[in-house]
């Protein structure tokens, strides 16, 4: 019988090609002795099992997600689906090579009701309750997101609140109700209840992702074969939203923009990782974190230093801290800017860790037009009057007409205009969009939003973070420095 399912302490970085980039690093950081909250990774021949049986997960493969399942709940002392004491399991694709944002990711979740008491936190119960239902209905069941968000927007706006955080218990158990609501609305059906079902939906929704348009778009540009397939970690989960002695954050063990060597990275208290990466609030820098979790930022730092030393590059990681207690959730070899991936790779023959011939071979040679990209003039850029501050999240110059859609990016640009793409952050749903824009502009989201990781990666320029703009999507228009801009 063939081996489809793998512990997390079952697997090695070796192991890329059969437990995908992330299940292998969550394998190594397991070996090394590092906080990883446990799971199992099916394997990427699985995925590819899962196509040739006509997009159906075969009773052999599934017999074995079960069994490690109990396997899971001998290690956390936990059992998933128990109304007492259940385990909560994040679901999440891991392909070999690193495809930031391009496939799915959704979260697993049980008796709403029984953790609200026991927890005597009813707002995180209901904010991962009301979380779940939005991911399962938009990746798995494929709603569309935005209407979860409009939602959203118009409970903020009913409370007079501006951020999803300031929302209360009874805000977020209302919304879950506007959420199934929704679902069965679209759907006919009603929201499932059953965990087995939940995950064996989600797994299946991993899978599917594989092969989504965006994940193409992403493939295609990055050559990298279709028959890899993903694999998906199923992984217990650690909770940054419980409370303001929580947090989650993302960070790079050098600038992924300069190639400088210092801790970069932002975090947010009381969040989970997707509102960092989506952009929802504008993190702060990973420094503040030192003042808001002063023991958990120090076993962070020790974490960094020993995950650069031993895969001997920089290093791109996700993080939550619960109840002030550090949990790595990934680790993978960083995205950066040319010029960085050239001061890094010197830097690193010069500090022991490479050979010169390791160096270069670290260099994509695709990359290297990127050091020709565009730059504004430098006295025409000290003669100009700012309007806004924002982050440079990936180096550049453009410029171009406004456009707020991915679809009028790519519209627009295949008649010859040059635009740039402005949004209050992107999605994995912008990529073909981004790609044919001359730059990006976001008005929420850091250093590591999904707008300025998948820019670097692609050399595109990005502005992030530029909070001083006033957004009407709807309208295609928005404000900034008191003077209206909108498509033309």
């Amino acid at each position: 019988m063939a081996k489809w399912v793998y512990l997390f302490s079952e697997g090695n970085a070796d192991m890329r090609e059969l437990l995908g980039g992330k299940g292998a690093n969550l394998a190594e950081m397991t070996s090394l002795g590092l906080p990883v909250p446990q799971g199992f990774t099916i394997t990427t021949e699985a995925c590819t099992q899962y196509y040739e049986d006509g997009r159906e997960i075969n009773d052999e493969i599934q017999g074995q997600i079960n069994e490690y399942i109990v396997k899971m709940e001998e290690i956390t002392g936990k059992k998933f689906g128990d109304a007492e004491n259940p385990l909560l399991v994040s679901v999440r694709s891991g392909a070999r090579a690193s495809m930031p944002g391009m496939m799915d990711t959704i979260l697993n979740e049980t008796v709403v009701e029984v953790l609200a008491k026991k927890s005597g936190n009813p707002r995180w119960a209901w904010d991962c309750y009301r979380r779940f239902i939005q991911m399962y209905s938009d990746v798995v069941m494929e709603v569309g997101k935005k209407y979860f968000e409009e939602l959203i927007d118009e409970m903020k706006k009913a409370k007079g609140v501006t951020f999803d955080v300031e929302l209360t218990a009874d805000d977020l158990k209302e919304l879950a109700g506007q959420f199934k609501a929704e679902y069965k609305k679209v759907l006919g059906e009603d929201f499932p209840n059953d965990p087995k079902e939940q995950l064996m939906g989600a797994i299946k929704a991993v899978f599917r992702s594989w092969d989504n348009p965006r994940a193409n778009v992403y493939r295609r540009d990055n050559d990298i074969p279709y028959s890899w397939g993903t694999a998906v970690n199923v992984q217990s989960m650690a909770f940054g939203n419980m409370g303001d002695d929580c947090g989650t954050g993302v960070a790079f063990t050098r600038d992924p923009a300069t190639g400088e060597k210092k801790l970069m990275g932002e975090f947010l208290v009381n969040a989970q990782g997707e509102d960092v990466v989506a952009g929802v609030r504008t993190p702060m820098p990973i420094a503040k974190m030192e003042e808001e979790f002063p023991e958990a930022y120090a076993q962070f730092v020790e974490v960094c230093n020993t995950l650069e030393n031993h895969y001997r590059d920089m290093q791109d990681m996700e993080f939550t801290v619960e109840n002030r207690k550090l949990y790595m959730l990934q680790t993978r070899n960083g995205k950066r800017t040319a010029f960085a991936a050239l001061k890094i790779a010197c830097d690193l023959v010069d500090e022991g860790m490479r050979t010169e011939e390791e160096a270069v071979a670290m260099i994509d040679p695709r990359n290297l037009d990127a050091l020709l990209h565009p730059t504004f003039d430098a006295a025409a850029l000290k003669a100009a009057e700012p309007i806004g501050k924002a982050l440079g999240a990936a180096p550049g110059a453009a410029c171009g007409k406004i456009v707020f859609t991915a679809e009028d990016a790519v519209e627009w640009a295949a008649r010859g205009e040059k635009v740039v793409l402005v949004r209050l952050e992107t999605s994995p749903e912008d990529i073909t969009g981004m790609k044919a824009a001359q730059g990006i502009l976001t008005v929420r989201g850091g250093m590591t939003s999904h707008a300025a990781v998948v820019a670097r990666g692609m050399g595109a320029c990005c502005v992030s973070g530029c909070g001083d703009i006033v957004m009407d999507e709807a309208n295609k228009k928005f404000t900034l420095g008191g003077n209206p801009s909108e498509a033309l």
